[in-house]
């Protein structure tokens, strides 16, 4: 990862305004247009302390999961009162390991992530800065069988008019980002002039979308 520190100072100092206290709504919507099974196994990049990991785990025996940050890890099994097994990897990983859930603390691009048939990307593609996002893709890529499925969530908004992370990419990028895959927009919300993004910040637009990609067979 690019500047690790920064995301190691967010979680110190506990600014993680990225964090949804509850799963998000996008997930339970547009989940089932991945066409899940549960005996498919799923990826959560740079996966925070979400509650989405727990809603995944319910739907789906084997959910592997990649956070920079081990103070998140941590507080996800503590504030689920889950007593994780801790095996640790290589000098540069742990694994944290607690029923349908695994969670490696460290980087995204070297963690030992089996290969997966579903990936939930809410919160890595946005918060990589754009020289890092074709590495990111491609090890994505990497790890999705063939046929697999990947919900993917973006913010696209002007991006001289703010500074990321979250940074914006839009459809154009994410359709050259996945050349090659099946790229379907399933949802746009274009945020009104009530939104904190607009409101607060000056944006002059703000949408978030989501987007159903699939891997070649």
């Amino acid at each position: 990862m690019k500047d690790p520190e920064f995301w190691h100072a967010k979680w110190a100092s506990n600014e993680i305004g990225f964090h949804l206290e509850d799963v998000n709504p996008l997930l339970i919507q547009y989940w089932p247009a991945t066409n899940p099974s549960a005996d498919e196994n799923v990826f959560v990049p740079l996966c925070g302390k979400s509650e989405d990991l727990v809603w995944l785990a319910t739907k789906h025996s084997d959910v592997q999961g990649v956070e920079l940050s081990n103070i998140a890890v941590r507080a996800f099994f503590a504030e689920h009162f889950y007593t994780p097994l801790v095996i640790p990897l290589n000098g540069q990983h742990e694994l944290f390991q607690f029923d349908e859930l695994s969670i490696y603390t460290g980087d995204v691009f070297t963690a030992p992530v089996k290969p997966v048939d579903l990936v939930y990307d809410r919160a890595a593609l946005v918060a990589l800065p754009e020289e890092m996002r074709i590495d990111y893709v491609t090890r994505i890529q990497s790890l999705l069988k063939p046929g697999g499925r990947i919900l993917l969530v973006t913010l696209d908004y002007p991006q001289s008019e703010m500074a990321g992370p979250p940074f914006s990419v839009a459809e154009q990028e994410v359709r050259a980002l996945f050349e090659g895959y099946q790229v379907t927009k399933l949802y746009r919300d274009d945020a009104d002039e009530r939104h904190p993004k607009i409101a607060k910040r000056g944006l002059s637009r703000f949408a978030e979308e989501v987007y159903l990609i699939r891997a070649p067979a």
